[in-house]
């Protein structure tokens, strides 16, 4: 079992999490967001890993730090249980349609943080979530899970299953990247011989 538990304490947040890559897609997320809870919740099942987040920030100041930290912690935590990455498919893609919406996710565990993301929503919330952060939480695990990730919605009305749209397959490209390829278990992804 490939697994992480971390604790990361600012003087802007106080996040707890634990990560099982190979779980059963079980989950206890908290952050003070309740659209942010549910796309972390559906980003769990969707993706099979087991999940606990609790997260508080300085929310009275504004949501940034906590959605941000969220996304370090995540991205820390599978950088931490995937280990050394040898063996892993590393790179992983997946095209989802919710509905009147069609999105696409590829990432790469190659160590590169990269990210471009173009969602198309055009309002400022979804729920009680501020929608332009969704970004800033994919760069926060970008440059913490050492992965590069592209993620673009191709057209949609609802602003809400764009964005559920992407976590979703957020979810199902990164299960691809992690999982293990038996014929290639002992080597690393790379013709370099490190990531």
């Amino acid at each position: 079992m490939r697994t992480a538990t971390l604790r990361r304490n600012t003087k802007e947040t106080e996040i707890h999490g634990k990560l099982a890559i190979e779980g059963r897609g079980r989950y206890e997320i908290s952050t003070g967001i309740r659209f942010f809870d549910h796309m972390l919740e559906l980003f769990t099942k969707h993706g099979g890993f087991d999940l606990t987040l609790q997260a508080r920030g300085d929310l009275d100041v504004d949501q940034h730090h906590t959605v941000e930290d969220v996304g370090i912690v995540l991205g820390q935590l599978f950088s931490n249980a995937l280990g050394d990455r040898r063996g892993i498919n590393r790179a992983g893609y997946f095209v989802l349609p919710m509905d009147e919406t069609l999105a696409v996710v590829a990432l790469d565990l190659g160590g590169r943080p990269a990210l471009v993301y173009k969602d198309l929503v055009r309002v400022r919330m979804v729920g009680d979530l501020q929608t332009e952060l969704v970004e800033d939480f994919f760069g926060g695990f970008v440059n913490h899970a050492g992965a590069n990730l592209h993620a673009k919605v191709l057209y949609g009305r609802s602003n809400h299953h764009k964005i559920e749209a992407v976590f979703k397959c957020f979810a199902r490209a990164l299960k691809y990247a992690c999982s293990k390829d038996k014929r290639l278990r002992d080597q690393l992804p790379s013709t370099k011989g490190l990531l």
